[in-house]
């Protein structure tokens, strides 16, 4: 089971503990435990058809698991149906309603349960506060901004005071521009408001800005559950590696070992020495080698020491502010490899065509075993 926390002090807000569904012979989730502390920002994070918004559905109340608990500040939820479960969920489609203003919007949920208008008046007024939007009450939905709409959203539901906020994509229909800016500020709101927020997306950059912890997941099963910092630097699977952060990959076989270095031979002819970082890798094992983009230097110094170098080929420069990157291809190969252009050095002088060494220290790569080791 996946625990986000030593801290036994902390509340825990909810606990999945060996959840299964199943749609006949088809496992959409697996066996799947782990606990969300009170007041973490928690996220799934997995490519579409993964089982995340099943297992999300099921933490709802609206699908039954086949197998395992699913448990809020200690009570079974079995058999509790989603209006009665301390959780509410927000979808892609914020489903507000357009007739009504934003403080009815948000009053709708109150006056179900039959909370009397004074209250409701000072519990809408005091959660736009909250959110960022004071004064808005009047206001209809049809006047707001994409962003607003989501605050709103996300206000309708934390004024009933859910023990977890469940989100499904809930960026997924913002243009990009502002999908970036809804990052910072639903990192920002659920820090200021403090509860607990159940977020999936198949958006890593989502992900790793918002979360205090991010579960990678593949298949119905969780491959990783860690920090953005600890997922990004030192994936525990060939999937997170790949499927978090862009990655340069290459397949091969182990040539040589001496302690915690080994030295790796690709098809193409490359040879590279790597930290095998605990990782059991018996000799002559096939292996698969993963390096970030940004771990690949460019001329670099010749008396920097422990660098595996070789000369590739520029095809493309990427051009994109501090994110650009050359395109490149290792002499006598078609592997396209993406290589990072540092904002700290200039390098206007590379053009397409043009033949430049490239670096990368022993420590950068990550290799796990190959298909051929595994087999």
């Amino acid at each position: 089971m996946f625990t986000l926390s030593p801290d036994k002090n902390m509340q825990t807000d909810l606990s999945v503990q060996n959840v299964t569904k199943k749609f006949e012979e088809f496992t959409a989730v697996d066996s799947v435990s782990f606990d969300v502390e009170q007041g973490r920002f928690f996220s799934i994070l997995g490519p579409s058809g993964c089982g995340k918004t099943t297992l999300l559905r099921m933490i709802a109340g609206f699908t039954e698991p086949t197998d395992g608990t699913i448990s809020i500040r200690g009570k079974n939820m079995a058999g509790i149906v989603p209006n009665k479960r301390p959780v509410n969920l927000i979808f892609q489609h914020l489903a507000l309603f357009p007739m009504m203003n934003v403080a009815e919007n948000i009053a709708f949920g109150l006056q179900r349960q039959g909370v009397g208008k004074a209250d409701i008046r000072k519990k809408t007024e005091t959660i736009l506060e909250r959110v960022g939007l004071p004064g808005f009450a009047g206001k209809k939905i049809d006047q707001l901004s994409g962003g607003q709409k989501q605050r709103v959203a996300i206000a309708r539901c934390l004024v009933l005071e859910p023990t977890v906020l469940l989100l499904d994509e809930p960026l997924g229909a913002l243009d990009l521009k502002l999908r970036d800016q809804m990052k910072v500020e639903l990192k920002k709101l659920q820090a200021k408001v403090g509860t607990t927020f159940v977020y999936i997306t198949h958006d890593q950059s989502e992900a790793l800005v918002m979360s205090d912890y991010v579960a990678v997941m593949n298949n119905g099963r969780f491959e990783q559950v860690d920090t953005p910092q600890n997922l990004y630097s030192n994936p525990a699977t060939p999937f997170t590696a790949q499927f978090v952060g862009d990655n340069n990959a290459w397949s091969g076989r182990i040539t040589e070992l001496s302690g915690t270095r080994a030295t790796i031979v690709t098809p193409e002819g490359n040879s590279f020495t790597v930290n095998t970082n605990g990782k059991s890798l018996p000799p002559d094992a096939g292996v698969d080698l993963f390096l970030r983009p940004e771990a690949m230097l460019i001329q670099p110094d010749p008396a920097m020491e422990q660098l595996n170098r070789f000369e590739v080929t520029v095809k493309a420069i990427l051009f994109d502010g501090a994110n650009s990157r050359l395109l490149a291809t290792p002499l006598n190969s078609e592997k396209e490899l993406i290589i990072g252009l540092p904002q700290n050095r200039q390098f206007d002088h590379i053009r397409p065509a043009d033949r430049i060494e490239i670096g990368w220290h022993e420590d950068s790569g990550t290799c796990f075993p190959g298909k051929e080791a595994k087999s």
